[in-house]
């Protein structure tokens, strides 16, 4: 048993206290334990399918849904954004904010029975994420100045200067911890354990029949004692949409959320005796979807065509009736759920004349620089919205046509700059500085990464202004700089807001604790169990 004491000590920075932050989990009663059912098997549905599941190396969306049950991060966060013990038991912040020491888990074990410590954590942020990871670098790179255990069970990470969304990095996806016996030594991105991926988790990855599902099955030896209560998680690869929604219908899978089922099959799939239905669980990520345009092409490297396309794409038609209402109008790169949102910046209306009237202001002539939209492969919905941007296109007088492409490919292309115009979403993770800042400053202009700077917008003002904003302990200058940077980046369409996502997730009422984090279904699902 666990206790239930959670203790936490508030920063006062200005009186020279240390800030230390202790939290344990929560205790079951013995009614809670006797409730719960151990066994069974939880079906889903990851769409599309992914590329990999070696979660330092990719962080698409299908790849943070199942490698979220086989690795994990040193903490977890609560729905309200507080942070919980994940590896870590333990953690404390200097007085000055520099110095993170983290106190980890005793008995953890590496699904191969090899033993989780300091030296994993050190070799996973000093050298794997610093290494590899698209968002978790530009970070580590920027303030982490050293990495070091201070004995088998704690790890010091000392900072070059305060930084002060640190803790949030710490989320699966973002901070994954990675077996040092098996990657130290190897090129990281070829290393055959890829395929076989080995965490911490509770599930362990047992197999992956391509096109068909990827299976999941419990970890006896997990940490934490009695869990988790699933025998195995079964991830159905359905490629036709209509054939996902039948498949909730009939109770062939318990489990479908955002790239699943088309939103038109929402209302319905609600109506399914014994659904449940909820929003929750993307707290953290916040997601924003925009247009994202390459720089480095024409006609899209002239700041007035990149305007006349806002203006061209009726983004409330958008959100009403391509994603039927599961969204709302994005004003700019930050969520307006995201600490330090401005709304007070250029607007882009819906006005076809007046972006004819910018695209002539520019003097391109559109008829002589055809255009590829490169398909975004995360359903239905998002095919439409490629169709709709098409004609949208084509009214300004663009040349337009659709290329096609599987998770893996748009990730290749987008990742190498090989695209005109394409679609994504950008998780925030509760600070501009983690989720956001990635996406715009000039040096993370990187190859090998779909969630960079991958549009080549180019500002030196700009990314000092992201510095300093990032490494400010005054809300109010920080608050300051991002309201200054949003009026920038909208002004020059560094990327085409369209709308902040709202995620469906739909489930059979005999599944509990689904939804138990500010990550929801990327979880680790290690409390959740299935009725007899």
């Amino acid at each position: 048993m666990f206790p239930t004491s959670i203790e936490r000590a508030a920063p006062r920075a200005a009186k020279g206290l240390a800030l230390t932050l202790m939290l344990a989990f929560g205790a079951l009663t013995a009614a809670g334990v006797q409730a719960q059912t151990r066994g069974g098997t939880l079906r889903t549905i990851v769409q599309p399918e992914p590329p990999m599941l070696m979660l330092g190396l990719n962080q698409q969306s299908p790849t943070q849904l199942v490698a979220g049950k086989i690795y994990e991060s040193l903490l977890t966060w609560s729905p309200d954004m507080q942070p919980r013990p994940g590896l870590a038991k333990a953690w404390n912040v200097s007085a000055d904010g520099k110095v993170y020491t983290f106190e980890l888990q005793s008995g953890v074990k590496w699904h191969d029975g090899k033993p989780f410590g300091a030296d994993d954590v050190v070799f996973s942020v000093d050298k794997f994420l610093r290494s590899e990871h698209p968002r978790a670098r530009v970070m580590i790179n920027q303030f982490v100045e050293s990495v070091k255990a201070l004995s088998p069970s704690k790890v010091e990470i000392r900072l070059k200067e305060p930084f002060a969304p640190f803790l949030k990095a710490f989320v699966s996806d973002n901070m994954p911890m990675v077996p040092k016996h098996i990657y130290e030594g190897t090129d990281f991105k070829s290393n055959p354990a890829n395929q076989t991926p080995v965490g911490t988790g509770p599930f362990k990855f047992k197999e992956w029949k391509k096109g068909s599902h990827i299976l999941l099955t419990r970890n006896a030896d997990y940490w934490q004692a009695g869990k988790p209560y699933l025998d195995e998680i079964v991830f159905h690869v359905i490629p036709d949409a209509a054939s996902r929604a039948v498949a909730f219908e009939r109770g062939d899978v318990q489990v479908v959320s955002a790239n699943d089922i088309d939103s038109v099959d929402v209302a319905r799939l609600k109506k399914v005796p014994g659904a449940q239905f909820t929003t929750q669980g993307w707290e953290m990520f916040s997601k924003l979807a925009y247009v994202q345009m390459n720089y480095a092409r024409p006609p899209f490297d002239n700041v007035k065509v990149r305007q006349a396309v806002m203006m061209a794409i009726n983004r409330k038609f958008v959100v009403d009736n391509i994603f039927f209402g599961m969204g709302k109008i994005a004003t700019g790169p930050v969520s307006s759920t995201t600490p330090f949102y401005d709304g007070n910046v250029p607007a882009y209306p819906f006005d076809i004349k007046k972006a004819r009237a910018l695209v002539k202001e520019s003097g391109v002539d559109l008829a002589k620089t055809p255009v590829k939209i490169l398909s975004y492969p995360y359903g239905s919905a998002w095919d439409r919205l490629g169709e709709y941007t098409r004609q949208s296109l084509e009214q300004l007088g663009f040349k337009v046509e659709i290329e096609s492409a599987d998770a893996g490919t748009w990730a290749k292309r987008v990742s190498d700059f090989d695209f005109d115009l394409t679609f994504s979403y950008t998780s925030q993770y509760g600070d501009p500085a983690l989720g956001v800042s990635r996406l715009y400053l000039t040096r993370n202009i990187v190859k090998g990464s779909a969630f960079v700077n991958n549009q080549g917008y180019r500002n030196a003002e700009m990314d000092t202004l992201w510095d300093q904003a990032a490494s400010s302990t005054s809300a109010e200058e920080r608050q300051k700089l991002y309201s200054t940077i949003q009026k920038q980046l909208v002004h020059d369409v560094a990327n085409g807001y369209l709308f902040e996502m709202e995620i469906p997730t739909l489930y059979n009422g005999k599944v509990h604790n689904l939804i138990q984090s500010a990550i929801g279904l990327n979880d680790t699902f290690a409390d959740v169990y299935i009725d007899k």
